[in-house]
């Protein structure tokens, strides 16, 4: 067979063809793009993208010299912009593009295909034809027990991570790790530190370094800087082996306008809005796609689906979303049009990201959606039946913006914005919310996180050991970005690699100690993850000692009697014999102190097992007197309970005493 003849041949069924005009088409990678086959016994690929303004497409590569007079494909009759064709002789590990003239006599492009499952590594920018994947999954009773529970009653502690800068291999030009080295380097950490899941940061193929990953030029293909996709497929297996779950960072909000990618693909708007009002980021400088058109919304579920399905992803962490729901978003009067009804909403996005989520939950059981929302956009999380946008989780910015404003101020000024801190409470069970502590707070000046706290080193230190234990101890899932848990005082440079021997100083340890051992006690505590999302979790006993700058809640779970006390001092100053109020009679055992020596505290003597005397305190019966040292958080557990209860409690995580501190029996 001639190589350089084209075989009319089709993937597509008129089914697939009405699916994909309609928007429902959610497995368009199966059809769409490279896919080495053999026909009429030839081997080799059959190709296929939608290019509706195309007068001319062809397949070029350096197997006909990149000249366009070889490899064309054919239009296919039905309009569906669809061209396609099977080529003999292009086999897998080729590189191509494909060369468009559009109908409008307009320039020719040379593009790289928007559905390519592997592309050269950057600056390079070509699609390469993919070997069909052979990798065997061993991950069956890990996507069995996801599917089984639900995930807003199990702890989830997400570390998030920007695969490039982690670890580098020092002694070979800095460069970073593969995906095989990191799975013997990653794995053994998340699971020593207790971490449940890990959220990377974009590996899609993206050009832009300075972009981390959210400038996406290559939607299907895992970035190739770090190996092929089956490497990919088994870092991601060795993280199910070892019960870690995986998020991956999904960008449907924006694609850079690099004249290799979607950027007018065939010489019209087929991706982005035309509209630049509903086309273009201000802020980034990137085009924002169609989310009315049918084959776009096409494009992008699909998208989700391929992840999810090949790549067993356990959920989607959405960026941007807040830029994709509204239309004046970073836009000023006369930049942006208003909607049918004259507000901002843009309507066919929320139908989009609706559509996405009803669909990966209807396919996926178990797994998780998180929205990067930032402002007040209302029931993000909540049914579509409601009128919600369908996500699973969102994340909770406005907690994060009012716990680290609130440990900037110096001690002397916490008395009088003690609302600042309890204000999240307010609203915590609005939303399904996730307290993340990102990449976002630790990059452009902001300062790392131990670089935001006030006083002096050990003051320094102690506020960020109490921030993180006020987290772990709030209503909500958790994120951690990488090296947050080490505590450096520089930003986070994703040039180079984290401060790894920062932990061999005991201040930096004791903060990874500490974020180790909440983990622990927010994993094994049902009243500390069960009712996430549910005001029956949570309960305050004192939220007004302003004066003393002092919290104490509840944490509770569905057993009766079975909760956490959680006292929390964000003050200097220690107290002794405080009294709290209580409404029952009980006896309490502590599980965390984050002012122990191991947490490079100060170790300040404490009670470990207090009881409650038949005292009225606060208008409550009971009181219970506890020692609080300064600056920390202490979480004591309800250690009385009916031999009914005892039954069916969660057993308690065992915790050793400190060696200053003393029982009281």
């Amino acid at each position: 067979m001639d190589s350089s003849k084209v075989v009319v041949h089709s993937l597509f069924s008129d089914f697939d063809i009405s699916l994909f005009q309609t928007g429902k088409h959610y497995n368009l990678y199966e059809k769409m793009g490279a896919h080495p086959m053999i026909i009429n016994g030839e081997e080799g690929c059959y190709f296929a993208v939608y290019a509706p303004n195309a007068e001319f497409l062809a397949v070029v590569g350096d197997f006909n010299q990149w000249n366009g007079d070889h490899h064309m494909l054919y239009s296919r009759w039905d309009g569906s912009g669809i061209w396609e064709g099977f080529l003999p002789c292009v086999l897998s590990g080729m590189v191509y593009k494909y060369l468009i003239v559009p109908r409008d006599n307009g320039r020719v492009r040379m593009k790289a295909d928007p559905y390519g499952q592997q592309m050269e590594t950057p600056p390079l920018s070509g699609s390469i034809v993919p070997t069909i994947s052979t990798y065997k999954w061993q991950d069956r009773e890990w996507l069995k027990s996801r599917a089984e529970v639900n995930p807003l009653h199990k702890p989830m502690s997400v570390y998030e991570m920007h695969f490039g800068s982690w670890k580098r291999k020092l002694n070979e030009e800095a460069r970073s790790y593969t995906y095989l080295e990191m799975a013997d380097e990653l794995v053994p950490y998340l699971s020593d530190m207790g971490y449940t899941h890990v959220e990377f940061m974009p590996l899609t193929e993206f050009p832009y370094e300075p972009s981390w990953g959210y400038q996406v030029s290559g939607y299907y293909a895992a970035t190739s800087r770090y190996g092929s996709p089956s490497d990919l497929m088994f870092l991601i297996d060795q993280l199910h082996k070892a019960n870690i779950g995986v998020i991956m960072d999904w960008v449907p909000a924006h694609f850079p306008s690099d004249d290799f990618a979607l950027a007018t693909f065939d010489g019209s708007c087929v991706f982005e809005h035309p509209d630049k009002r509903k086309g273009y980021h201000p802020d980034w400088n990137t085009l924002i796609f169609n989310f009315g058109r049918p084959e776009i919304k096409c494009f992008l579920i699909s998208n989700a689906f391929y992840w999810l399905e090949r790549f067993h992803i356990d959920g989607l962490r959405v960026d941007a979303v807040s830029s994709i729901a509204y239309l004046n978003y970073s836009r000023g009067d006369g930049e942006w049009e208003p909607n049918k009804f004259g507000g901002p909403e843009n309507l066919e996005a929320k139908e989009f990201l609706q559509e996405f989520n009803m669909a990966v939950y209807g396919k996926f059981p178990g797994i998780q959606t998180i929205a990067e929302e930032s402002t007040s956009y209302p029931m993000v999380s909540r049914p579509i039946y409601q009128g919600g946008l369908g996500f699973g989780q969102k994340w909770m910015m406005g907690w994060m913006h009012d716990s680290i404003d609130f440990f900037k101020r110096e001690f002397m000024y916490r008395k009088f914005h003690q609302n600042d801190i309890t204000f999240s409470l307010m609203y915590a069970f609005s939303e399904n919310f996730m307290l993340a502590l990102s990449h976002d707070e630790v990059v452009h000046g902001k300062a790392s996180m131990i670089g935001k706290m006030c006083g002096d080193e050990w003051q320094k230190f102690a506020n960020l050991r109490t921030l993180y234990a006020f987290m772990f101890t709030h209503p909500g899932t958790k994120l951690l970005f990488m090296g947050n848990d080490m505590a450096p005082y520089t930003e986070w440079n994703f040039k180079w690699q984290l401060e790894w021997d920062l932990l061999e100083f005991e201040s930096h340890r004791g903060i990874n100690t500490l974020v180790k051992d909440l983990n622990g006690i927010y994993k094994s505590q049902k009243p500390l993850h069960h009712f996430n999302f549910n005001y029956e979790g949570f309960e305050w006993v004192d939220a007004g000692d302003r004066s003393n700058s002092i919290l104490i809640f509840k944490r509770k779970s569905d057993i009766k009697g079975d909760y956490m006390l959680v006292i929390v001092n964000l003050n200097i100053t220690p107290h002794q014999n405080y009294a709290i109020g209580l409404d029952e009679k009980s006896t309490y055992e502590l599980l965390l102190n984050t002012d122990e020596k191991q947490y490079w505290g100060s170790n300040f003597e404490i009670i470990t097992k207090p009881l409650t005397k038949k005292k009225e305190v606060n208008g409550k019966l009971h009181s219970l007197e506890v020692t609080i040292p300064p600056l920390c958080v202490m979480v004591y557990k309800n250690i009385v309970k009916p031999k009914s209860i005892i039954k069916n409690a969660a057993k308690s995580m065992p915790i050793k005493s400190p060696t200053k501190q003393t029982n009281q029996k």
